[in-house]
Protein backbone atom coordinates (compact mmCIF):
# COMPACT_ATOMS: atom_id res chain seq x y z
CA UNK A 1 0.00 0.00 0.00
CA UNK A 2 1.32 3.59 -1.29
CA UNK A 3 2.66 5.31 2.11
CA UNK A 4 0.10 8.31 1.51
CA UNK A 5 -3.09 6.08 2.72
CA UNK A 6 -3.65 4.93 5.55
CA UNK A 7 -6.00 1.92 6.19
CA UNK A 8 -9.31 2.16 8.09
CA UNK A 9 -11.07 -0.76 8.25
CA UNK A 10 -11.99 -4.05 6.62
CA UNK A 11 -15.73 -5.27 5.95
CA UNK A 12 -17.12 -7.86 3.90
CA UNK A 13 -14.75 -8.09 1.63
CA UNK A 14 -13.99 -4.30 1.44
CA UNK A 15 -11.00 -2.08 2.48
CA UNK A 16 -11.52 1.54 3.34
CA UNK A 17 -8.53 3.34 3.29
CA UNK A 18 -7.95 7.32 3.16
CA UNK A 19 -5.51 9.60 1.19
CA UNK A 20 -3.79 11.63 4.29
CA UNK A 21 -3.18 14.75 2.17
CA UNK A 22 -6.82 15.47 1.61
CA UNK A 23 -9.36 13.18 3.39
CA UNK A 24 -10.46 11.40 0.89
CA UNK A 25 -11.84 8.21 1.66
CA UNK A 26 -11.33 5.00 -0.45
CA UNK A 27 -13.40 1.60 -0.81
CA UNK A 28 -11.98 -1.22 -2.65
CA UNK A 29 -13.98 -4.79 -3.53
CA UNK A 30 -11.78 -6.79 -6.15
CA UNK A 31 -13.94 -8.89 -8.57
CA UNK A 32 -11.91 -10.22 -10.80
CA UNK A 33 -14.21 -12.60 -12.64
CA UNK A 34 -15.34 -9.98 -15.58
CA UNK A 35 -12.02 -7.80 -17.07
CA UNK A 36 -14.61 -4.69 -16.10
CA UNK A 37 -14.19 -2.24 -12.99
CA UNK A 38 -16.43 0.20 -12.06
CA UNK A 39 -15.11 3.79 -10.53
CA UNK A 40 -17.57 6.29 -8.38
CA UNK A 41 -17.27 9.18 -6.64
CA UNK A 42 -19.75 9.85 -4.04
CA UNK A 43 -20.02 13.46 -2.31
CA UNK A 44 -21.85 14.26 0.66
CA UNK A 45 -24.35 16.74 -0.80
CA UNK A 46 -27.87 16.59 -2.06
CA UNK A 47 -30.98 18.34 -1.65
CA UNK A 48 -30.96 17.87 2.14
CA UNK A 49 -27.97 20.74 2.09
CA UNK A 50 -30.14 22.96 0.05
CA UNK A 51 -32.58 25.98 0.99
CA UNK A 52 -35.23 28.15 -0.56
CA UNK A 53 -33.57 30.16 -3.28
CA UNK A 54 -31.30 27.56 -4.52
CA UNK A 55 -33.20 24.14 -4.51
CA UNK A 56 -32.45 21.58 -6.89
CA UNK A 57 -28.71 23.43 -6.96
CA UNK A 58 -27.17 19.75 -6.39
CA UNK A 59 -29.11 18.33 -9.57
CA UNK A 60 -28.32 20.96 -11.75
CA UNK A 61 -24.64 21.19 -10.61
CA UNK A 62 -24.61 17.29 -11.98
CA UNK A 63 -25.41 18.69 -15.15
CA UNK A 64 -23.14 21.48 -15.25
CA UNK A 65 -20.18 19.02 -14.11
CA UNK A 66 -20.28 17.30 -17.47
CA UNK A 67 -20.15 20.32 -19.96
CA UNK A 68 -16.33 20.61 -19.14
CA UNK A 69 -13.69 20.70 -17.07
CA UNK A 70 -9.47 22.21 -16.81
CA UNK A 71 -8.61 18.48 -18.76
CA UNK A 72 -11.60 17.43 -20.42
CA UNK A 73 -13.58 20.03 -22.30
CA UNK A 74 -14.93 20.31 -25.75
CA UNK A 75 -12.30 23.06 -27.20
CA UNK A 76 -9.69 20.33 -26.37
CA UNK A 77 -11.56 17.48 -28.28
CA UNK A 78 -11.62 15.68 -24.73
CA UNK A 79 -15.04 16.15 -23.90
CA UNK A 80 -16.23 13.68 -20.60
CA UNK A 81 -18.53 12.01 -23.11
CA UNK A 82 -16.50 11.17 -25.98
CA UNK A 83 -13.81 10.23 -24.22
CA UNK A 84 -15.76 7.36 -22.26
CA UNK A 85 -18.30 6.50 -24.53
CA UNK A 86 -14.95 6.04 -27.15
CA UNK A 87 -13.79 2.98 -25.05
CA UNK A 88 -17.06 1.88 -24.37
CA UNK A 89 -17.74 3.06 -20.95
CA UNK A 90 -20.92 3.08 -18.97
CA UNK A 91 -21.56 6.55 -17.43
CA UNK A 92 -23.60 8.46 -15.56
CA UNK A 93 -24.37 10.34 -12.89
CA UNK A 94 -27.47 10.86 -9.97
CA UNK A 95 -28.15 12.79 -7.36
CA UNK A 96 -30.97 12.34 -4.36
CA UNK A 97 -31.99 13.96 -1.11
CA UNK A 98 -28.00 12.93 0.86
CA UNK A 99 -25.69 12.25 -1.58
CA UNK A 100 -24.55 12.64 -5.35
CA UNK A 101 -22.78 10.43 -7.51
CA UNK A 102 -20.75 10.44 -10.52
CA UNK A 103 -19.50 7.10 -12.21
CA UNK A 104 -17.60 5.09 -15.18
CA UNK A 105 -18.00 1.32 -15.60
CA UNK A 106 -15.14 0.48 -17.70
CA UNK A 107 -13.07 -1.94 -19.40
CA UNK A 108 -10.24 -2.09 -16.60
CA UNK A 109 -7.90 -1.02 -18.67
CA UNK A 110 -9.28 2.27 -18.74
CA UNK A 111 -9.87 2.34 -15.30
CA UNK A 112 -6.95 5.40 -15.13
CA UNK A 113 -9.29 7.05 -17.39
CA UNK A 114 -12.17 7.53 -15.34
CA UNK A 115 -10.30 8.32 -11.76
CA UNK A 116 -8.32 11.33 -13.63
CA UNK A 117 -11.82 12.26 -15.05
CA UNK A 118 -13.64 12.52 -11.79
CA UNK A 119 -10.50 14.16 -9.88
CA UNK A 120 -10.43 16.59 -12.65
CA UNK A 121 -14.49 17.81 -12.38
CA UNK A 122 -14.12 17.60 -8.39
CA UNK A 123 -12.30 20.88 -8.45
CA UNK A 124 -11.61 21.97 -12.18
CA UNK A 125 -15.21 22.13 -13.49
CA UNK A 126 -15.90 24.94 -15.56
CA UNK A 127 -19.32 25.87 -14.42
CA UNK A 128 -19.96 28.52 -17.04
CA UNK A 129 -23.32 30.77 -17.59
CA UNK A 130 -23.72 29.86 -21.29
CA UNK A 131 -23.78 26.02 -20.14
CA UNK A 132 -26.27 26.69 -17.50
CA UNK A 133 -28.66 28.36 -19.58
CA UNK A 134 -29.48 24.99 -21.76
CA UNK A 135 -29.24 22.62 -19.04
CA UNK A 136 -31.58 24.44 -17.41
CA UNK A 137 -34.22 23.87 -19.64
CA UNK A 138 -33.15 20.17 -19.71
CA UNK A 139 -33.65 20.46 -15.95
CA UNK A 140 -36.88 22.08 -16.37
CA UNK A 141 -38.16 19.57 -18.76
CA UNK A 142 -37.40 16.82 -16.51
CA UNK A 143 -39.28 18.70 -14.01
CA UNK A 144 -42.08 19.23 -16.18
CA UNK A 145 -42.11 15.38 -16.64
CA UNK A 146 -42.45 15.03 -13.37
CA UNK A 147 -45.50 16.97 -12.62
CA UNK A 148 -47.30 15.30 -15.66
CA UNK A 149 -47.36 12.38 -13.49
CA UNK A 150 -49.89 11.85 -10.87
CA UNK A 151 -47.88 9.74 -8.48
CA UNK A 152 -44.96 12.01 -9.06
CA UNK A 153 -46.87 15.24 -7.95
CA UNK A 154 -48.72 13.20 -4.97
CA UNK A 155 -45.89 11.60 -3.31
CA UNK A 156 -43.88 15.35 -3.80
CA UNK A 157 -46.95 17.12 -1.66
CA UNK A 158 -46.60 14.16 0.35
CA UNK A 159 -43.25 14.80 1.56
CA UNK A 160 -43.96 18.96 1.64
CA UNK A 161 -46.51 18.61 4.12
CA UNK A 162 -44.92 15.84 6.35
CA UNK A 163 -41.92 17.84 6.82
CA UNK A 164 -42.04 21.65 7.56
CA UNK A 165 -38.67 22.47 8.54
CA UNK A 166 -36.18 19.79 7.72
CA UNK A 167 -35.03 20.10 3.94
CA UNK A 168 -36.72 16.87 3.24
CA UNK A 169 -39.60 19.19 2.62
CA UNK A 170 -38.28 19.90 -0.92
CA UNK A 171 -37.74 17.46 -4.05
CA UNK A 172 -34.68 16.36 -5.12
CA UNK A 173 -35.39 18.24 -8.38
CA UNK A 174 -36.12 21.86 -6.81
CA UNK A 175 -38.69 24.39 -7.13
CA UNK A 176 -39.36 25.52 -10.59
CA UNK A 177 -38.98 29.33 -9.99
CA UNK A 178 -35.46 28.03 -8.56
CA UNK A 179 -34.10 25.83 -11.22
CA UNK A 180 -35.00 28.80 -13.46
CA UNK A 181 -33.61 31.67 -11.48
CA UNK A 182 -30.70 30.30 -9.45
CA UNK A 183 -27.93 31.76 -10.80
CA UNK A 184 -24.51 30.53 -12.28
CA UNK A 185 -22.63 32.31 -8.98
CA UNK A 186 -24.79 30.58 -6.53
CA UNK A 187 -24.17 27.25 -7.86
CA UNK A 188 -20.65 27.91 -8.01
CA UNK A 189 -20.60 29.05 -3.93
CA UNK A 190 -22.61 25.75 -3.75
CA UNK A 191 -19.68 23.60 -5.34
CA UNK A 192 -16.70 25.51 -3.71
CA UNK A 193 -18.55 24.81 -0.24
CA UNK A 194 -19.51 20.66 -0.97
CA UNK A 195 -17.40 19.45 -3.79
CA UNK A 196 -13.85 18.61 -2.28
CA UNK A 197 -12.27 15.35 -1.39
CA UNK A 198 -13.09 15.37 2.36
CA UNK A 199 -16.36 15.58 1.34
CA UNK A 200 -16.12 12.60 -0.45
CA UNK A 201 -16.16 8.69 -0.75
CA UNK A 202 -14.35 6.81 -4.70
CA UNK A 203 -15.27 3.33 -4.97
CA UNK A 204 -13.87 0.84 -6.84
CA UNK A 205 -15.42 -2.53 -7.47
CA UNK A 206 -14.27 -5.07 -9.53
CA UNK A 207 -11.49 -5.84 -11.53
CA UNK A 208 -8.04 -4.06 -10.54
CA UNK A 209 -4.99 -4.21 -8.55
CA UNK A 210 -5.28 -2.54 -5.06
CA UNK A 211 -1.78 -1.05 -4.75
CA UNK A 212 -1.56 0.29 -8.02
CA UNK A 213 -5.21 1.46 -8.12
CA UNK A 214 -4.45 3.42 -5.02
CA UNK A 215 -1.48 5.09 -6.29
CA UNK A 216 -3.65 6.45 -9.40
CA UNK A 217 -5.81 8.00 -6.97
CA UNK A 218 -2.86 9.66 -5.20
CA UNK A 219 -1.42 10.83 -8.61
CA UNK A 220 -5.16 12.64 -9.54
CA UNK A 221 -7.07 13.45 -6.65
CA UNK A 222 -3.57 14.08 -4.44
CA UNK A 223 -3.50 17.17 -6.40
CA UNK A 224 -6.23 18.54 -4.22
CA UNK A 225 -6.08 19.71 -0.75
CA UNK A 226 -8.71 19.89 1.75
CA UNK A 227 -11.29 22.31 1.95
CA UNK A 228 -10.13 25.34 3.86
CA UNK A 229 -13.06 25.36 5.60
CA UNK A 230 -15.47 23.28 7.30
CA UNK A 231 -17.89 21.30 5.69
CA UNK A 232 -20.95 22.86 7.17
CA UNK A 233 -23.24 20.11 8.92
CA UNK A 234 -27.41 20.52 8.79
CA UNK A 235 -28.21 21.12 12.33
CA UNK A 236 -32.03 21.40 10.98
CA UNK A 237 -34.59 18.97 12.79
CA UNK A 238 -37.87 18.61 11.67
CA UNK A 239 -40.14 19.01 14.86
CA UNK A 240 -42.20 16.55 16.82
CA UNK A 241 -45.45 15.98 14.73
CA UNK A 242 -48.64 16.63 16.84
CA UNK A 243 -51.32 15.52 14.67
CA UNK A 244 -52.42 13.75 11.86
CA UNK A 245 -51.90 15.65 8.37
CA UNK A 246 -53.29 15.25 5.13
CA UNK A 247 -53.08 16.51 1.11
CA UNK A 248 -55.40 16.02 -1.76
CA UNK A 249 -54.05 16.27 -5.35
CA UNK A 250 -56.83 16.92 -7.67
CA UNK A 251 -56.33 17.02 -11.39
CA UNK A 252 -56.67 15.52 -14.81
CA UNK A 253 -56.01 11.75 -14.33
CA UNK A 254 -57.06 7.97 -14.81
CA UNK A 255 -57.35 6.49 -11.46
CA UNK A 256 -56.99 7.61 -7.80
CA UNK A 257 -53.91 6.68 -5.54
CA UNK A 258 -54.26 6.55 -2.12
CA UNK A 259 -50.91 6.98 0.01
CA UNK A 260 -50.52 6.86 4.03
CA UNK A 261 -47.13 7.60 5.04
CA UNK A 262 -45.80 7.56 8.94
CA UNK A 263 -42.29 8.88 10.27
CA UNK A 264 -39.49 6.52 10.48
CA UNK A 265 -36.23 6.70 12.38
CA UNK A 266 -32.77 7.98 10.82
CA UNK A 267 -31.18 5.45 8.46
CA UNK A 268 -28.95 3.42 11.15
CA UNK A 269 -31.47 3.32 13.62
CA UNK A 270 -31.37 -0.38 15.26
CA UNK A 271 -35.51 -0.31 14.01
CA UNK A 272 -34.93 0.34 10.26
CA UNK A 273 -34.45 -3.32 9.87
CA UNK A 274 -37.56 -4.56 11.74
CA UNK A 275 -39.37 -1.39 9.44
CA UNK A 276 -37.95 -2.69 6.07
CA UNK A 277 -39.34 -6.11 6.98
CA UNK A 278 -42.75 -4.36 7.80
CA UNK A 279 -43.14 -3.24 4.62
CA UNK A 280 -42.00 -6.98 3.34
CA UNK A 281 -45.36 -8.16 5.35
CA UNK A 282 -47.67 -5.73 4.15
CA UNK A 283 -46.85 -4.96 0.65
CA UNK A 284 -44.40 -7.44 -1.14
CA UNK A 285 -45.79 -10.11 -3.54
CA UNK A 286 -49.43 -11.91 -3.46
CA UNK A 287 -49.34 -13.73 -0.47
CA UNK A 288 -49.04 -9.64 1.55
CA UNK A 289 -51.16 -9.09 3.73
CA UNK A 290 -52.23 -5.52 1.62
CA UNK A 291 -51.59 -7.52 -1.39
CA UNK A 292 -54.61 -9.94 -0.07
CA UNK A 293 -57.16 -7.25 1.01
CA UNK A 294 -56.79 -5.00 -1.26
CA UNK A 295 -55.43 -6.19 -5.38
CA UNK A 296 -57.49 -9.28 -4.79
CA UNK A 297 -60.60 -7.73 -4.21
CA UNK A 298 -60.23 -5.84 -7.15
CA UNK A 299 -59.79 -2.27 -5.00
CA UNK A 300 -56.58 -1.79 -7.01
CA UNK A 301 -54.37 -2.90 -9.68
CA UNK A 302 -51.04 -2.74 -7.68
CA UNK A 303 -49.40 -1.48 -4.40
CA UNK A 304 -46.24 -0.25 -3.82
CA UNK A 305 -44.05 0.24 -0.53
CA UNK A 306 -41.49 3.07 0.13
CA UNK A 307 -39.15 2.44 3.23
CA UNK A 308 -36.05 3.48 2.04
CA UNK A 309 -33.77 4.82 5.17
CA UNK A 310 -32.00 8.28 5.36
CA UNK A 311 -29.42 9.95 6.88
CA UNK A 312 -32.44 11.61 8.82
CA UNK A 313 -35.76 10.59 9.62
CA UNK A 314 -37.74 9.11 6.69
CA UNK A 315 -41.21 7.84 5.64
CA UNK A 316 -42.55 4.62 5.96
CA UNK A 317 -45.20 5.02 2.78
CA UNK A 318 -47.45 2.74 1.41
CA UNK A 319 -49.18 3.41 -1.70
CA UNK A 320 -52.34 1.93 -3.62
CA UNK A 321 -53.19 2.42 -7.21
CA UNK A 322 -56.64 2.49 -7.34
CA UNK A 323 -59.36 0.66 -9.81
CA UNK A 324 -61.64 3.21 -11.40
CA UNK A 325 -64.50 4.57 -8.84
CA UNK A 326 -63.01 2.83 -5.58
CA UNK A 327 -62.75 5.41 -3.50
CA UNK A 328 -59.79 6.53 -1.31
CA UNK A 329 -61.48 6.32 1.70
CA UNK A 330 -62.36 2.92 1.98
CA UNK A 331 -58.72 1.96 0.76
CA UNK A 332 -56.88 4.12 3.47
CA UNK A 333 -59.31 2.35 6.25
CA UNK A 334 -58.19 -0.91 4.94
CA UNK A 335 -54.59 -0.05 5.28
CA UNK A 336 -54.56 1.32 9.01
CA UNK A 337 -56.87 -1.57 9.87
CA UNK A 338 -53.88 -3.68 8.67
CA UNK A 339 -51.52 -1.41 10.35
CA UNK A 340 -53.81 -1.77 13.73
CA UNK A 341 -53.71 -5.51 13.17
CA UNK A 342 -50.10 -5.94 13.46
CA UNK A 343 -49.60 -3.11 16.97
CA UNK A 344 -52.42 -5.42 18.24
CA UNK A 345 -51.36 -8.60 17.73
CA UNK A 346 -48.00 -8.87 15.75
CA UNK A 347 -47.07 -10.99 13.22
CA UNK A 348 -46.45 -14.70 13.05
CA UNK A 349 -42.82 -16.69 12.83
CA UNK A 350 -44.30 -17.54 9.06
CA UNK A 351 -44.77 -14.11 7.74
CA UNK A 352 -41.56 -13.33 8.78
CA UNK A 353 -39.61 -16.08 7.39
CA UNK A 354 -40.73 -15.08 3.84
CA UNK A 355 -40.24 -11.31 4.37
CA UNK A 356 -36.26 -12.51 5.35
CA UNK A 357 -36.56 -15.13 2.61
CA UNK A 358 -37.71 -12.66 -0.07
CA UNK A 359 -35.41 -9.94 1.20
CA UNK A 360 -32.41 -12.01 1.16
CA UNK A 361 -33.17 -12.75 -2.43
CA UNK A 362 -33.53 -9.25 -3.51
CA UNK A 363 -29.90 -8.10 -2.07
CA UNK A 364 -28.86 -10.85 -3.87
CA UNK A 365 -30.16 -9.89 -7.30
CA UNK A 366 -29.17 -6.24 -6.58
CA UNK A 367 -25.84 -6.77 -5.96
CA UNK A 368 -24.90 -8.51 -9.56
CA UNK A 369 -22.34 -6.83 -10.47
CA UNK A 370 -19.32 -4.04 -9.91
CA UNK A 371 -22.43 -0.92 -10.70
CA UNK A 372 -24.59 -2.55 -8.47
CA UNK A 373 -22.08 -3.35 -5.55
CA UNK A 374 -21.03 0.62 -5.71
CA UNK A 375 -24.32 1.87 -6.44
CA UNK A 376 -25.68 -0.02 -2.92
CA UNK A 377 -22.23 1.33 -1.27
CA UNK A 378 -23.10 4.70 -2.55
CA UNK A 379 -26.77 4.87 -0.75
CA UNK A 380 -24.92 2.90 2.65
CA UNK A 381 -22.30 5.56 2.42
CA UNK A 382 -24.96 8.36 2.09
CA UNK A 383 -26.79 7.50 5.22
CA UNK A 384 -23.45 7.38 6.87
CA UNK A 385 -21.92 4.15 7.39
CA UNK A 386 -21.01 2.10 4.60
CA UNK A 387 -20.81 -0.79 6.52
CA UNK A 388 -24.75 -0.93 6.57
CA UNK A 389 -24.20 -2.53 3.20
CA UNK A 390 -22.23 -5.57 5.12
CA UNK A 391 -24.09 -5.84 7.60
CA UNK A 392 -27.67 -5.56 6.10
CA UNK A 393 -28.55 -9.23 5.54
CA UNK A 394 -27.00 -10.51 9.49
CA UNK A 395 -29.15 -7.44 11.11
CA UNK A 396 -32.17 -8.46 8.87
CA UNK A 397 -31.85 -11.97 10.05
CA UNK A 398 -31.72 -11.29 13.69
CA UNK A 399 -35.25 -9.05 13.96
CA UNK A 400 -37.72 -11.23 15.75
CA UNK A 401 -41.71 -10.88 15.19
CA UNK A 402 -41.41 -9.07 18.39
CA UNK A 403 -39.16 -5.90 17.30
CA UNK A 404 -41.75 -6.01 14.21
CA UNK A 405 -44.70 -5.28 16.62
CA UNK A 406 -42.31 -3.19 18.77
CA UNK A 407 -41.76 -1.01 15.61
CA UNK A 408 -45.17 -0.74 14.15
CA UNK A 409 -46.49 0.56 18.12
CA UNK A 410 -43.72 3.11 17.71
CA UNK A 411 -43.87 4.35 14.39
CA UNK A 412 -47.89 3.66 12.84
CA UNK A 413 -49.40 6.36 14.92
CA UNK A 414 -52.19 8.06 14.11
CA UNK A 415 -50.05 11.36 15.35
CA UNK A 416 -46.71 10.97 13.31
CA UNK A 417 -49.24 9.89 9.82
CA UNK A 418 -49.26 11.85 6.84
CA UNK A 419 -51.83 10.90 4.47
CA UNK A 420 -52.38 11.94 0.75
CA UNK A 421 -54.65 11.33 -1.99
CA UNK A 422 -54.68 12.04 -5.82
CA UNK A 423 -58.05 12.25 -7.46
CA UNK A 424 -58.84 12.57 -10.77
CA UNK A 425 -60.75 14.97 -12.65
Amino acid sequence: MPESFKHIKSSGGIEEYQLKSNGLKVLMLQDSSTPVATFMVTYHVGSRNEAIGYTGSTHLLEHLMFKGSRNYNKEKGTAIWDELQNIGAQINATTWNDRTNYFEVVPSQYLEKAISIEADRMRYSFLRDEDRQPEMTVVRNEYERGENSPFDVLDKNIWATAYQAHPYHHSTIGWRSDIENVSTERLKDFYNIYYWPNNATATVIGDFNVDSTLSLIEKYFGEHSKSEHEIPKVYTEEPQQEGPRRIVVKRTGQAGITAVAHKTPHGLHNDIHAIHLLGKILCDGKSSRLYQKIVDQGLATSLFMYDFPFKDNGLFITYAFLTPEVSNQKVEEIILDEYNDIINNGVDQEELNRAIAKTRATVAFSRDGSYAVASALNEAIAIGDWEFYTNFLDNIEAVSTENIQLAAKQYLVEDQSTVGWFIPK
